[in-house]
Protein backbone atom coordinates (compact mmCIF):
# COMPACT_ATOMS: atom_id res chain seq x y z
CA UNK A 1 0.00 0.00 0.00
CA UNK A 2 1.25 3.22 -0.75
CA UNK A 3 1.02 6.46 0.80
CA UNK A 4 -1.89 7.82 -1.01
CA UNK A 5 -3.48 4.59 -1.91
CA UNK A 6 -6.84 5.70 -2.35
CA UNK A 7 -9.94 3.48 -1.31
CA UNK A 8 -13.66 3.99 -0.74
CA UNK A 9 -14.52 4.07 2.84
CA UNK A 10 -11.25 6.18 3.16
CA UNK A 11 -11.75 9.87 5.37
CA UNK A 12 -10.16 12.84 3.30
CA UNK A 13 -9.57 15.46 6.72
CA UNK A 14 -8.84 19.39 5.42
CA UNK A 15 -5.66 20.60 6.45
CA UNK A 16 -5.77 24.28 7.26
CA UNK A 17 -2.13 24.83 5.55
CA UNK A 18 -4.49 24.07 2.03
CA UNK A 19 -6.93 27.13 3.09
CA UNK A 20 -8.11 28.98 0.00
CA UNK A 21 -9.61 32.56 0.37
CA UNK A 22 -11.46 32.47 -2.47
CA UNK A 23 -12.66 28.89 -2.35
CA UNK A 24 -13.78 27.98 1.12
CA UNK A 25 -15.71 24.97 0.20
CA UNK A 26 -13.67 22.21 1.70
CA UNK A 27 -12.48 24.62 5.00
CA UNK A 28 -12.17 22.24 8.17
CA UNK A 29 -14.03 19.67 5.98
CA UNK A 30 -14.39 15.95 6.72
CA UNK A 31 -14.98 13.91 3.83
CA UNK A 32 -16.31 10.05 3.22
CA UNK A 33 -15.22 8.71 -0.39
CA UNK A 34 -17.98 6.76 -1.74
CA UNK A 35 -16.31 5.37 -4.73
CA UNK A 36 -12.64 5.42 -6.41
CA UNK A 37 -12.26 3.85 -9.90
CA UNK A 38 -10.25 4.77 -13.41
CA UNK A 39 -12.16 7.94 -13.41
CA UNK A 40 -11.70 9.44 -10.10
CA UNK A 41 -13.01 9.79 -6.89
CA UNK A 42 -16.30 10.66 -5.08
CA UNK A 43 -17.59 11.49 -1.87
CA UNK A 44 -19.44 13.33 0.99
CA UNK A 45 -18.71 16.04 2.92
CA UNK A 46 -20.20 15.11 6.42
CA UNK A 47 -19.61 18.28 8.69
CA UNK A 48 -21.40 21.07 6.56
CA UNK A 49 -25.29 21.12 7.23
CA UNK A 50 -27.22 23.11 5.00
CA UNK A 51 -30.53 24.84 6.30
CA UNK A 52 -32.75 22.70 4.54
CA UNK A 53 -35.25 19.56 6.03
CA UNK A 54 -35.70 16.73 3.79
CA UNK A 55 -39.25 17.69 4.03
CA UNK A 56 -38.27 21.32 2.50
CA UNK A 57 -36.62 19.71 -0.74
CA UNK A 58 -38.57 16.61 -1.02
CA UNK A 59 -42.39 17.05 -1.06
CA UNK A 60 -43.56 13.69 -0.73
CA UNK A 61 -40.80 13.05 2.39
CA UNK A 62 -42.42 14.71 5.75
CA UNK A 63 -38.61 13.51 7.28
CA UNK A 64 -37.22 15.83 9.70
CA UNK A 65 -33.99 15.02 8.49
CA UNK A 66 -30.90 17.72 7.99
CA UNK A 67 -29.88 18.27 4.59
CA UNK A 68 -26.20 18.61 4.46
CA UNK A 69 -23.59 20.04 1.60
CA UNK A 70 -22.13 16.97 0.13
CA UNK A 71 -19.74 19.09 -2.05
CA UNK A 72 -19.86 21.21 -5.17
CA UNK A 73 -20.53 18.79 -8.00
CA UNK A 74 -24.32 18.30 -9.07
CA UNK A 75 -25.66 20.62 -6.33
CA UNK A 76 -29.40 20.51 -7.02
CA UNK A 77 -28.93 16.35 -7.01
CA UNK A 78 -29.89 14.42 -3.73
CA UNK A 79 -27.89 11.71 -2.43
CA UNK A 80 -27.65 9.75 0.98
CA UNK A 81 -25.38 7.31 2.36
CA UNK A 82 -27.06 4.59 4.83
CA UNK A 83 -26.43 1.36 7.01
CA UNK A 84 -29.82 -0.44 5.43
CA UNK A 85 -29.26 -2.30 2.42
CA UNK A 86 -31.75 -4.75 3.35
CA UNK A 87 -34.59 -2.12 3.27
CA UNK A 88 -32.98 -0.05 0.37
CA UNK A 89 -32.33 -2.11 -3.10
CA UNK A 90 -29.47 -0.97 -5.39
CA UNK A 91 -27.28 0.35 -2.65
CA UNK A 92 -23.83 0.72 -3.63
CA UNK A 93 -21.70 -0.66 -0.61
CA UNK A 94 -18.91 1.96 0.79
CA UNK A 95 -17.87 -0.80 3.13
CA UNK A 96 -19.23 -3.52 5.46
CA UNK A 97 -21.25 -1.23 7.06
CA UNK A 98 -21.90 1.78 5.07
CA UNK A 99 -23.58 2.23 1.78
CA UNK A 100 -24.43 5.14 -0.28
CA UNK A 101 -27.93 5.58 -3.12
CA UNK A 102 -30.26 3.28 -3.78
CA UNK A 103 -33.73 3.45 -4.39
CA UNK A 104 -35.04 6.60 -3.22
CA UNK A 105 -39.13 5.53 -3.34
CA UNK A 106 -38.20 2.77 -1.13
CA UNK A 107 -36.24 5.03 1.35
CA UNK A 108 -39.14 7.49 1.66
CA UNK A 109 -41.27 5.02 2.38
CA UNK A 110 -39.76 3.27 4.85
CA UNK A 111 -39.38 6.68 6.56
CA UNK A 112 -43.22 7.27 6.37
CA UNK A 113 -43.41 3.75 7.84
CA UNK A 114 -41.08 4.71 10.79
CA UNK A 115 -38.59 2.24 9.43
CA UNK A 116 -35.44 4.54 8.77
CA UNK A 117 -34.45 7.58 11.27
CA UNK A 118 -31.42 9.96 11.34
CA UNK A 119 -28.90 7.24 12.86
CA UNK A 120 -29.62 5.27 9.95
CA UNK A 121 -28.93 7.39 7.14
CA UNK A 122 -27.89 11.40 5.78
CA UNK A 123 -28.83 13.46 2.91
CA UNK A 124 -26.29 15.02 0.70
CA UNK A 125 -27.46 17.76 -2.09
CA UNK A 126 -24.62 17.40 -4.00
CA UNK A 127 -21.03 15.47 -4.00
CA UNK A 128 -17.29 16.05 -3.52
CA UNK A 129 -15.56 14.74 -6.90
CA UNK A 130 -11.59 14.13 -8.36
CA UNK A 131 -10.82 13.52 -12.08
CA UNK A 132 -8.25 10.25 -11.85
CA UNK A 133 -5.26 11.39 -10.46
CA UNK A 134 -6.33 14.76 -8.78
CA UNK A 135 -6.83 13.94 -5.35
CA UNK A 136 -3.20 12.14 -5.17
CA UNK A 137 -2.05 15.48 -6.18
CA UNK A 138 -4.07 17.20 -3.53
CA UNK A 139 -2.35 14.42 -1.01
CA UNK A 140 0.90 14.86 -2.13
CA UNK A 141 0.62 19.21 -1.76
CA UNK A 142 -0.67 18.23 1.93
CA UNK A 143 -4.52 19.61 0.66
CA UNK A 144 -5.96 16.59 3.36
CA UNK A 145 -4.91 13.90 5.32
CA UNK A 146 -5.97 10.69 4.54
CA UNK A 147 -7.28 8.14 7.31
CA UNK A 148 -9.34 4.38 6.52
CA UNK A 149 -10.94 4.94 10.18
CA UNK A 150 -12.28 7.98 12.16
CA UNK A 151 -13.07 5.62 15.45
CA UNK A 152 -16.86 7.02 15.27
CA UNK A 153 -19.90 6.54 12.93
CA UNK A 154 -20.48 9.42 10.38
CA UNK A 155 -24.12 8.87 10.61
CA UNK A 156 -24.32 9.62 14.21
CA UNK A 157 -21.35 12.31 14.88
CA UNK A 158 -22.54 15.65 16.04
CA UNK A 159 -21.62 18.33 13.12
CA UNK A 160 -20.44 21.54 14.93
CA UNK A 161 -16.73 19.65 16.04
CA UNK A 162 -16.75 17.24 13.59
CA UNK A 163 -13.59 18.23 12.20
CA UNK A 164 -11.55 19.38 15.52
CA UNK A 165 -12.49 15.42 16.78
CA UNK A 166 -11.50 13.78 13.37
CA UNK A 167 -7.99 15.88 13.95
CA UNK A 168 -7.37 14.68 17.23
CA UNK A 169 -8.05 10.87 15.84
CA UNK A 170 -4.58 12.02 13.69
CA UNK A 171 -2.41 12.30 17.15
CA UNK A 172 -0.09 14.49 18.58
CA UNK A 173 1.35 15.33 15.10
CA UNK A 174 -1.60 17.37 14.16
CA UNK A 175 -2.35 18.73 17.46
CA UNK A 176 -1.35 21.90 16.36
CA UNK A 177 -4.32 22.37 14.16
CA UNK A 178 -7.14 21.27 16.88
CA UNK A 179 -7.72 25.35 17.85
CA UNK A 180 -7.35 26.48 14.35
CA UNK A 181 -9.65 28.81 13.29
CA UNK A 182 -12.43 28.22 10.62
CA UNK A 183 -10.38 31.08 8.71
CA UNK A 184 -7.20 31.42 9.10
CA UNK A 185 -6.90 34.57 7.93
CA UNK A 186 -8.73 35.78 10.70
CA UNK A 187 -6.28 34.52 13.46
Amino acid sequence: MTEHEINKGDYLIALPSAYNPNDVEFNQSVILLTDHNIDGCMGFILNKPTPYLLSELVPESSGAFTVYHGGPVEPDRLFCIHKCPDLIPDSIAITDQLYWGGDFNSIFNHIEMGLLTHLDLRFFMGYSGWDNGQLEMELSNHHWIKTPNLRFNPLEQATKTYWKEAMQTMGKDFSIWFNAPENPNLN
